[in-house]
């Protein structure tokens, strides 16, 4: 949580910005973090004037074409550097992680250390391989030439970055952009450069979460309380719609309501919660209309989580975990991303119906399908208008760091991570010459 106030209006520091080298800060307004779990003040850093943020992108410009120079064998040696430092400080980090956004050391330790981890991990092991010219079929009449794709880097990248994983979402721009030879500036942007500039846009969902009745209900029971949970809800690939077959309705809800009723929240360093904080205050207050508007039209609380012992100040960054059922597409709470810890359980009779059900929305980003017949689910989810899928679990691809990372509709468009997002880096550039050349003369030419 962060508020700006001008540059004399500091507290007492946990935490102090240094400018570099130097260098000075020319802004007159800071930035104050404070945790919400506690509202304990963490610190501040400057909130960067226009020249300085351009101060910062000629730095990395100048920074960029020497690092241009280096080798795939130095980039990795760099990777490895960063991976050491993050297998050894990795409680440092989660604890940091947790303070900065509320979440669980559970979560922050999965969030951000392993999925940071797995992507260094793969582009040590992958990187240099999709990097490589790649040589391509110049066709029967092109016998004589030969064709090939390469990857230049782009110069300094500037990556969009969202507050909900503080470690993991610095890390994963900067990883591809730092291997891939650019320079990169990182910094919370409203939108994208009205200039033609490239640009990777993933802007948040509104994922369904479809169980058939060939289920195990207990089991998917916590997985889907897990993938409505996790973070609080802060998840741009959470599930915020959940579509049961009418058979297992009701054994599925009764399911979850004794998994939620057990949940509790509270601050998350003290290691007794199961969940953490909501970062932004006003964010509780908007989860709260949500479930307004669904009950003003017919939805029905059927349970609720409990609260650990909350100081005044910080009782408006908590949130209950919620299950509400009776749900339609009338709703809000069907319809806006919620991004919190609600769980709205909607039934459907067919498989038809579940389709058309999980494909009315305006996000894309993705969606998971819980059937036991793996064909079943394979041919939901070959319908579903997204990005990302899972058969039987929920946004696990984002662990596969092979595979891309992306949406469609309102949840934007481009990829990152795997080589998609490692090539949206680049420059790609088509490279045809003659496979003889010198040794194929022009005789008019000669003959001249």
């Amino acid at each position: 949580m962060a508020g700006v106030l001008e540059r004399n209006q500091t507290q007492e520091d946990s935490f102090i910005y240094i400018p570099p080298k130097g260098r000075t800060q020319q802004s007159d307004k800071i930035i104050q973090c404070y945790e919400p779990a506690t509202m304990k003040y963490l610190g501040y850093f400057p909130a960067l004037s226009p020249a300085e943020v351009n101060e910062r992108v000629a730095q990395a410009k100048k920074a960029q074409k020497i690092w241009v120079k280096s080798s795939f064998k130095q980039r990795r040696q760099f990777l490895r550097i960063l991976l050491k430092y993050i297998i050894e400080h990795q409680e440092l980090i989660c604890e940091v992680s947790s303070r900065d956004i509320g979440k669980t050391m559970v979560d922050a330790s999965f969030g951000e250390i392993m999925t940071t981890c797995e992507k260094i991990t793969w582009l040590l092991a992958e990187g240099e391989k999709w990097l490589k010219p790649e040589y391509r079929s110049s066709g029967r009449s092109m016998l004589h030439k030969k064709a090939k794709v390469e990857f230049h880097p782009l110069g300094v990248i500037g990556a969009i970055v969202s507050w909900n994983y503080p470690f993991h979402n610095i890390f994963n721009p900067m990883l591809a952009a730092v291997f891939s030879g650019n320079g990169i500036v990182i910094k919370i942007m409203r939108n994208a450069s009205n200039t033609l500039t490239p640009v990777t846009l993933e802007l948040g969902g509104k994922d369904a979460f479809i169980i058939c009745e060939d289920v195990d209900v207990h089991h998917v029971a916590q997985v889907a309380v897990r993938a409505a949970l996790q973070s609080s809800g802060q998840n741009c690939a959470g599930a915020e719609r959940f579509y049961v077959h009418k058979d297992i309705y009701s054994s599925f809800v009764n399911e979850v309501t004794k998994i939620v009723k057990s949940v509790s929240a509270g601050p998350p360093l003290s290691g007794r919660y199961d969940m953490g904080a909501i970062c932004l205050q006003d964010h509780s207050e908007e989860l709260q209309n949500l479930v307004i508007d669904a009950l003003d039209k017919g939805a029905e609380i059927i349970a609720r989580g409990n609260f650990g012992p909350l100081g005044e100040d910080t009782v408006d960054h908590f949130f209950p975990p919620t299950v509400i059922a009776n749900v339609n597409h009338t709703m809000r709470l069907m319809q806006e991303e919620t991004f919190g810890p609600i769980m709205p359980i909607m039934k459907f009779s067919t498989d038809e119906e579940a389709i058309q059900l999980a494909n009315d929305s305006r996000c894309g980003l993705g969606c998971a399908v819980f059937s036991g017949n793996h064909g079943r689910a394979k041919e939901i989810c070959s319908q579903i208008h997204c990005g990302v899928a899972a058969i039987n679990d929920f946004a696990i691809s984002y662990m596969c760091q092979s595979l891309p990372f992306g949406g469609v509709k309102d949840s934007g468009f481009g990829r990152f991570a795997g080589v998609e997002g490692l090539r949206a880096c680049c420059l790609i550039k088509s490279v045809v010459k003659d496979r003889w050349w010198p040794y194929i003369k022009n005789t008019k030419a000669d003959s001249a």
